[in-house]
């Protein structure tokens, strides 16, 4: 349950990273505000998680699902560049986020 929880984390860490971009600064009120409720809501979720998954596993799973879901949603959405180089990255971060909660994540006692 707790691995859901971290994920629902990571998403919404997606949400107010991709927010940012629309807040002009925090200069305009309901980006802003949508911005800083997925980011209280993300840092929350991820508390609740960690008492069950590892610190530093927990924290890399919940950044790298924010890196890809936003480097992702940049060339889809955004307009940023679709190089090879950029996807072979992107698809190593999810490697990695396989990797730890595969091989790297015993639940703490």
């Amino acid at each position: 349950m707790n691995w859901l929880i971290l994920l629902f984390a990571g998403l919404l860490e997606i949400v107010w990273a991709v927010g940012l971009k629309y807040t002009d600064g925090f200069t305009k009120l309901w980006p802003s505000v949508v911005t800083l409720a997925a980011l209280v809501a993300s840092f929350f979720f991820l508390a609740q998680a960690i008492k069950s998954i590892p610190l530093g596993t927990a924290y890399a799973v919940w950044t790298g699902i924010g890196a890809v879901g936003v480097a992702t949603i940049g060339m889809l959405a955004l307009g940023e560049p679709r190089t090879a180089i950029r996807i072979v990255c992107i698809t190593l971060i999810v490697v990695g986020i396989i990797g730890l909660k595969v091989f790297g994540a015993p639940a703490l006692k």
